[in-house]
């Protein structure tokens, strides 16, 4: 009589994700500058116009802080492209790269 195959164990998959520092500070600096949640309230609220309104003054009034967290942002992302390893942190499935 033949032997008897196990059956295969399979291993739970690990589900982590994976956060880039730099983009994520970007787009929070981004939407800071360019007041995004009053402009969203004010869109959903009904007031399309006033949205996009209120968008383009905080843009205007803010470019020279959006050029400056761009250009940040970009220097930043040159800079750890030398990286062997570009996670800064890791908490659990959480893990921060450059």
């Amino acid at each position: 009589m033949a032997a008897r195959r196990k059956a295969p164990r399979r291993r739970a998959t690990r589900k982590t994700f994976n956060i880039s520092a730099i983009e994520l500070g970007t787009a929070l600096s981004l939407s800071q500058s360019t007041g995004l949640s009053e402009s969203v309230k004010l869109a959903l609220d009904g007031n399309i116009s006033g949205g996009l309104e209120n968008l383009q003054r905080q843009v205007l009034a803010n470019k020279n802080k959006i050029v400056g967290t761009l250009g940040a942002a970009f220097v930043g992302k040159a800079l750890t492209k030398g990286f062997t390893s570009g996670t800064l942190a890791k908490l659990g499935p959480i893990r921060i790269k450059a």
